[in-house]
C-alpha cells in the first residue's frame, strides 16, 4: 500500500479539477465545501459555495444569518438540516473556541453535524494532521484496490479502512493524500458506469483490475425499501398572491416553506379539502403527477392550480406571497419545485402581471 502512495499524490498534483475551495484552502472553507458536497454532485456545488462563501465569509457570520437568510442560500441543494446543523456549531464555536474551527479531530467531531469523515477531511485538509477522510468515494477506491467484498456500510468495515489509510499518513502529506484519494474515486474510480482503468495511476496496485472484478466492489448489501407517500399539492393563487405553510419544527424538511398539501390516507376530493381550509374556488385545474425522492421517503404527488375568489377563516395559517417575494425571500424545497413552476405559468394566464 505504502508503494501507491508516490503515483497517486503526482497525479493528483498534475491532474487535480480546479475547485473554488481549493484555491486558498481554510478550516471554514473546508468545512461549508465538505457539508454541501455530501448527497451532492460537484458541479451542482460550485456555484452554491462560492454565493455562500460571499454573503457568510466567516463563522461569525454564519452563526448570526436569519434562519431565513440561511435556507434560502441553501435552497435547491436540499438535506436542509445540514445548514442548520452548521449554524448551530458556529454558534458552539462562537462560545468554545473564539471563532476558530479547533485543530483537534476529537474536537471537531463533537460539533454539531460534524462526523467522522468530515472531521477528518477537515483536520487532513486544513490542518495537515494524519487524520483519514473515508466517504463513499475512498471506500470504492480502496475496496477495489484491495478487492475486498466486504459490506461497506458496516462500521467495522470503515473502521477498518480508516485505520489502514490512517498508517499510510505517516508516510505523507495528509492534505494532498486524502485529496488524492477522493479525487481518484470521483473522476477515475467511478461510481456509476465502467471506471477509467486504463488511466488510473494505480492500475498495477489494483487487484481488482488484475481480476479484471472492479464492478463487484464495493459490496453494499440491499437497502430496505422507501416509505410511499401518496400527497396532494395545491398551487393556491388569490389576487395575484400564492399560498404558502411552514413545515413543522420537527420531522423532514422540518421548519421549511411548502405549497399547501395533504397526505391521502383516504380518498378525498381537492374540492372538498379546499373547502376545508376556507378557500372558495374560482377555479381548480389539474397540474399533473410527479414523484419526489428523499432518502427513506417518496412522495407520489398529484397537484392542482387553484384560482381562489375569496377566503374565509385562517387558511391554516398560510402567508400570502407575490412571485418575486416567493423567488427572493422564500426558500422552498425542491420537492415543491414542479408545482411551483406550473403553477405561476397557469396564473400568468389568469393574472396580468
Amino acid at each position: 500500500m505504502k508503494k501507491m502512495i508516490k503515483p497517486l499524490t503526482q497525479w493528483y498534483q498534475l491532474y487535480a479539477r480546479e475547485l473554488p475551495w481549493r484555491k486558498e484552502p481554510t478550516a471554514y472553507g473546508v468545512w461549508v465545501s465538505e457539508i454541501m458536497l455530501q448527497q451532492t454532485r460537484v458541479e451542482a456545488v460550485k456555484e452554491y459555495y462560492i454565493r455562500f462563501m460571499q454573503e457568510l465569509p466567516t463563522i461569525k457570520a454564519l452563526s448570526e444569518a436569519s434562519e431565513e437568510r440561511l435556507l434560502k442560500l441553501w435552497q435547491g441543494l436540499g438535506y436542509y438540516n445540514r445548514v442548520k446543523n452548521m449554524q448551530k456549531a458556529a454558534i458552539e464555536i462562537m462560545e468554545q473556541y473564539q471563532g476558530q474551527l479547533p485543530m483537534s479531530y476529537e474536537k471537531l467531531l463533537k460539533l454539531k453535524g460534524i462526523g467522522e469523515y468530515t472531521a477528518g477531511a477537515i483536520s487532513s485538509i486544513a490542518f495537515g494532521l494524519p487524520e483519514a477522510a473515508v466517504d463513499g468515494n475512498v471506500l470504492r477506491v480502496m475496496t477495489r484496490l484491495t478487492a475486498d467484498g466486504r459490506d461497506i456500510t458496516q462500521k467495522e468495515v470503515k473502521k477498518d479502512f480508516y485505520n489502514r489509510i490512517k498508517e499510510l499518513l505517516q508516510h505523507t502529506n495528509p492534505s494532498i493524500f486524502n485529496q488524492a484519494l477522493m479525487e481518484l474515486g470521483a473522476v477515475i474510480c467511478l461510481p456509476n458506469g465502467v471506471p477509467k482503468c486504463e488511466i488510473c495511476p494505480l492500475q498495477g496496485y489494483c487487484q481488482a483490475y488484475q481480476q479484471n472484478r472492479m464492478m463487484d466492489f464495493p459490496y453494499k448489501a440491499p437497502k430496505k425499501p422507501r416509505k410511499v407517500e401518496n400527497r396532494m399539492m395545491f398551487f393556491i393563487l388569490f389576487e395575484n398572491k400564492v399560498a404558502l405553510c411552514k413545515r413543522p419544527q420537527k420531522g423532514l424538511l422540518s421548519n421549511l416553506w411548502e405549497l399547501p398539501n395533504i397526505l391521502l390516507e383516504e380518498e378525498i376530493s381537492p374540492f372538498q379539502q379546499l373547502f376545508d381550509w376556507g378557500i372558495l374556488c374560482g377555479k381548480v385545474e389539474p397540474l399533473g403527477n410527479a414523484k419526489h425522492i428523499f432518502t427513506h421517503i417518496q412522495w407520489n404527488m398529484e397537484g392542482y392550480f387553484v384560482k381562489a375568489k375569496a377566503l374565509e377563516g385562517k387558511q391554516c395559517d398560510f402567508v400570502w406571497v407575490t412571485e418575486e417575494e416567493m423567488r427572493s425571500h422564500y426558500a422552498l424545497p425542491s420537492a415543491f419545485r414542479y408545482y411551483m413552476e406550473k403553477g405561476w405559468k397557469e396564473g400568468k394566464k389568469e393574472y396580468e402581471f
